[in-house]
């Protein structure tokens, strides 16, 4: 999976026929027309409310692939503050801790690595996974 280019409408067909769910059930489900769920599915970009209903018709979380994206490719502004000029206010939105990586994402990162696509120093550098969870990561899931 390509985590950096996402294109979510060709995801959603890909699914769509792994559940192999019929079309006229998909329509009633939107409440649409064959034309437009066939629009939807070579969009490479889809509104959140479009992408939530996918998600809860094919039981499978869309957005988590953006939270992958953002987790490799977002840059280390999380310890920024943006609230105030102090910086001591809490936002009223949710906090997620950018450091939960899914056995997904590092075996993309130990790939990279195995199959030498990326050094070490590259993985580090490019995706900010800090050195010591690195190596952890190869000491521990490449013994499997």
């Amino acid at each position: 999976m390509n985590f950096k280019e996402i294109h979510i409408g060709t995801l959603i067909s890909q699914r769509s026929a792994e559940c192999k769910i019929e079309m006229l059930r998909i329509c009633n489900f939107f409440k649409c027309t064959e034309a437009d769920i066939e629009k939807m599915l070579i969009q490479e970009n889809l509104s959140t409310d479009v992408v939530l209903k996918w998600c809860k018709l094919l039981d499978y979380d869309f957005f988590r692939i953006y939270s992958h994206h953002l987790m490799l490719y977002s840059s280390q502004s999380s310890t920024v503050k943006y609230n105030n000029e102090s910086g001591k206010e809490k936002s009223l939105l949710p906090e997620f801790r950018k450091n939960i990586y899914t056995k997904e994402i590092i075996d993309f990162i130990l790939e990279l690595v195995e199959t030498g696509k990326k050094s070490k120093y590259q993985v580090i550098n490019e995706y900010k996974i800090p050195k010591t969870t690195l190596y952890r990561w190869i000491e521990k899931y490449r013994k499997e």
